[in-house]
């Protein structure tokens, strides 16, 4: 009797760590259709703060509750919105003055290929220590890290 009880409380293990949730990271994320609706809280009946009309255009995620997410902006406006309205494709903003350089490799000497105009939401690929790779429309090359959001200092991946 002795053996099944352990035999069973072995085999209810696993089960208990698959509903344990992992703690929520921090992370962007991006419009998945062309409005969303920003509020101030998580909720229909909460005040629109703003309405992002452009698909494509990131946030960071920086919390969760029920189906809502709560998400900062590029100008570090904060509010909630549905997550079925957001998608984990990464994307990034143009920022700064002028337009921005997208170059054929991560060498900041190499031919442009592309200019970038500020506001500009372009799909990420990858992201070195000083250059992240982007698409937009029919241009695939490198932009300076300095001229966008929508990757935290520091991270890299391929």
């Amino acid at each position: 009797m002795r053996g099944v009880l352990l035999f069973l409380m072995a085999a209810l293990i696993p089960v208990a760590a698959l509903g344990a949730d992992a703690p929520f990271t921090p992370h962007y994320v991006s419009q998945r259709v062309t409005q969303a609706s920003l509020r101030e809280g998580p909720g229909y009946a909460y005040r629109i703060l703003w309405v992002y009309r452009h698909k494509g255009y990131p946030f960071k995620e920086n919390a969760r509750f029920d189906v809502w997410r709560r998400v900062t902006t590029v100008d570090g406006t904060v509010g909630w919105i549905n997550g079925q309205l957001l998608s984990d494709a990464r994307t990034v903003l143009v920022t700064g003055k002028g337009r921005a350089e997208i170059r054929k490799n991560e060498d900041p000497s190499s031919q442009v290929v592309g200019l970038a105009d500020p506001d500009a939401v372009l799909g990420l690929k990858s992201c070195g220590p000083e250059f992240c790779r982007v698409r937009a429309q029919r241009v695939d090359g490198w932009i300076a890290r300095s001229r966008i959001w929508g990757v935290d200092p520091g991270e890299t991946f391929k």
